[in-house]
């Protein structure tokens, strides 16, 4: 089984990826959704975050609030890094199970979304890295449109890897500056060229 990590900036379309490549027949999965059910009120994240900022960063129901603990990391490289060092051999162990379970049932490719893939350095787990890259501004753009800050959707970028830096780190890279038909297309001669097949329509 191919392992993937697929990653990319803010609103760069990673996750639009993730879901043309499960059209197309692979196993995915988002480490984003491990990190948020370590952040469960009982869950293992939520305890290394209490240990590291108090509980300035617990909502109302017990859990870590990520808009609480984004606001800190993003503006705080020293936090940002002592966060990850608690989080990332957390996720990290899932992610194995995740792949173990996704070759047990047979695929043939499977694809792990991770936006700090980069940033965590890991991409010796994976066979192959897949980077989702657009222009800054039209990633701003899509930020907004969803209804994020501006602001804090420059910080966030500001503190991810730059593409250009990003782009010697990854085994293949997709431009998503075009329609999705276009991405639609270039994700499925990518998966074509994994799998020796055309594969499904996304």
């Amino acid at each position: 089984m191919l392992r993937i990590g697929l990653t990319g900036g803010l609103a760069s379309g990673k996750s639009t990826v993730a879901r043309m490549l499960a059209g197309l027949g692979a196993a995915v999965f988002d480490a984003d959704e491990i990190v948020r059910r370590l952040y469960d009120p009982s869950g293992e994240g939520s305890a290394a975050a209490r240990d590291l900022f108090g509980e300035r960063v617990v909502g109302p129901d017990g859990g870590v609030d990520r808009a609480r603990i984004a606001a800190i990391v993003f503006s705080d490289p020293a936090a940002r890094h002592a966060l990850e060092a608690r989080i990332h051999p957390l996720v990290r162990a899932e992610r194995a199970r995740r792949f173990a379970e996704a070759e047990a049932g047979g695929a043939v490719v499977a694809v792990a979304e991770a936006s700090q893939l980069l940033e965590a350095g890991t991409e010796s787990d994976y066979d192959r890295v897949l980077l989702v890259v657009a222009p800054d501004a039209e990633r701003l753009r899509r930020w907004e449109a969803k209804g994020g800050d501006s602001e804090d959707g420059r910080r966030r970028m500001s503190a991810q890897i730059a593409a250009d830096a990003a782009r010697t780190r990854a085994h293949d890279v997709l431009v998503n500056d075009g329609s999705l038909d276009e991405l639609r297309a270039a994700v499925g001669r990518l998966y074509a060229s994994w799998t020796g097949s055309e594969g499904r329509r996304p």
